[in-house]
Order: C-alpha cells, then structure tokens, then sequence
C-alpha cells in the first residue's frame, strides 16, 4: 500500500502523576482509530508503521516518564498504572473504541488495560508481550532480572543493557547456569562503557521489573468482549518475548498470529535496528479486517 504523508496533530493530556503527549494522524472521527502503543518505546519507534497505515487515523503515543511525556516523581511504574494511562487517553479521544496494537511492555499494558476495560478496545493484537511469569524458567530470568536491576543502581545504564539484551535474544530457555555467564561488554551493543551517573532510564528505572513480573488476568481476558490477538515476529523463534507471547495465545486457546522480523520487526531506518514496516503493516490490516 502507498504511504502517505499525513500531517501530525500533537495534543497533551493531563493525567494522574505525568503529562502524557500523543500524535494523531487522520481524522479520528473518519474510522475505527488505531491506537499503536510501546513501553518504553516512544511514538518515534512506530513512525515508519503509522506512515503506512493510510486507511484509517493512527494515535501513538509517549508514555509516561518517556521523551514528551513527564512524570512528576520518579519511581516504578506498573502496568496497571500505564493501562490506567491508555484508558484516559481513549477517553480524551472521544470517539469510542479503537484497535489497538501493543508492542513489547506496550503489549503488557494494552492486556491489562483489556482486563479492566474491554469495552473501550475493539480489537487488540499484542506483539511479543513479555510475560515471564508464565514461562518455565521464570525463576532464573527473574533472578536474571535482578542482577540488571542490581547492575544498573552499581554501574549505570551501559553495563545494564548489555546483559538486558543479551538475555532477551537467548534463543532456548534459561537454564540456572546462565546466571554465571560472564558480563557482556556494553561496547558490543553500542552502549557506554562509563558510568555517567543518571538512574532514570526509562527501561531500567521505571519498567523493567513490573513489565517482566505480570501475569495477565486470563479470567478477565476470556470475559472480555474484545477480540484478542497475540503475535510475535517470524525471527524471534525461541526469544523470551516470543516463547511468553506463544504462552497467553495458549493461555486464551487462540492461534499465535506471525508478523515479519523479530521483536521490533515495524520499525524503519533511523530507529534502531530497521525492520520490515511494509511487511508487518500488510499483516496487520490483515488481523484487523478478520
């Protein structure tokens, strides 16, 4: 499909403990809106997706404690409390339910905000939700967890996200000898090997451990009038985010729903590693118009 570009209408929103900034493009009341939502990934990450989907006005989003979207005080965030965040912003539209894409921790919060709020989310597809509790080796990516959280509070964000990122591209599950793995180096990745002090990483500070720590409430999502889709990426066979995402499909007994590249198979150039957006914009109109 052509893409087009749209102009963007930016807009705040005032909400319990942050200011939250969104961007519209299209005009909400010209279809189903979709909402396209990450965590800790900001509206810049899905540019490339929004761009081309063309047939219906997309809302994304930053949220809290992320880019144009600030907290008043720092401190964990849940995401019960990023879902209480989507349901106001799904208010403040005012237009009724929408569709929703959730990626990664944004996959989390849209399940959570499904559980309490089914009637404001036609459709939700779930991309790559890493829920750890559900797996296996939950104990050990916990403790695994730990050790980053601890890592980051002792030598900051480079160290950190060297081992968050090797951990989330093991391709078999963790066995407990994976906690004596030597530290990768930051330099590897692209992080910093200094220390440069700050502790408000949007991941590390605020997200990591209550986004890996949630069991979605399946009671709830089986009740719910939503219809439900989880997804993963055809490159991400074996990953964490991919073997959790495969757990709630068949937790909610639905098919797990392929999309192209790995966990961030969406994205375009000049944000991180480029994906597939073309790719994984035709699948998802595909889901959407089932």
């Amino acid at each position: 499909m052509t893409t087009i570009d749209r102009p963007v209408t930016t807009a705040t929103l005032d909400v319990p403990g942050a200011t939250l900034t969104y961007d519209i493009r299209g005009d909400l009341k010209s279809g189903t809106p979709l909402l396209i939502v990450g965590s800790p990934m900001d509206a810049g990450g899905f540019a490339a997706l929004a761009a081309q989907v063309v047939d219906r006005p997309v809302v994304t989003y930053d949220p809290r404690g992320v880019m144009r979207s600030p907290r008043d005080t720092p401190g964990l965030s849940t995401p019960d409390l990023h879902a209480d965040d989507l349901h106001r912003l799904i208010e403040a539209l005012g237009v009724g339910p929408v569709d929703l894409f959730g990626s990664s921790g944004g996959a989390v919060n849209s399940l959570a905000l499904v559980a309490k709020h089914p009637e404001q989310v036609r459709t939700l597809i779930a991309h790559e939700p890493p829920t750890c509790p559900l797996l296996p080796d939950s104990a050990v990516i916990k403790a695994v967890v730990d050790d980053i959280d601890a890592t980051y509070q002792r030598s900051g964000m480079g160290p950190a996200m060297a081992k968050f990122i090797m951990m989330l591209t093991q391709t078999e599950p963790l066995e407990p000898s994976y906690l004596a793995v030597p530290a990768p180096d930051p330099s590897m990745f692209g992080m910093p090997t200094d220390d440069d002090g700050t502790r408000d990483d949007a991941l590390l500070s605020q997200n990591l451990q209550s986004c890996t720590g949630y069991e979605p409430d399946f009671d709830a999502l089986a009740k719910a009038s939503t219809r439900v889709v989880i997804g993963a990426g055809t490159e991400s066979t074996g990953e964490v985010s991919a073997r959790a995402a495969a757990e709630v499909a068949k937790r909610l007994g639905v098919e797990l729903t392929m999309f192209p590249g790995g966990h961030a198979g969406f994205t375009g150039d000049g944000y991180g590693v480029p994906g597939d957006p073309e790719g994984f914009a035709a699948v998802l109109r595909t889901v959407l118009a089932r």
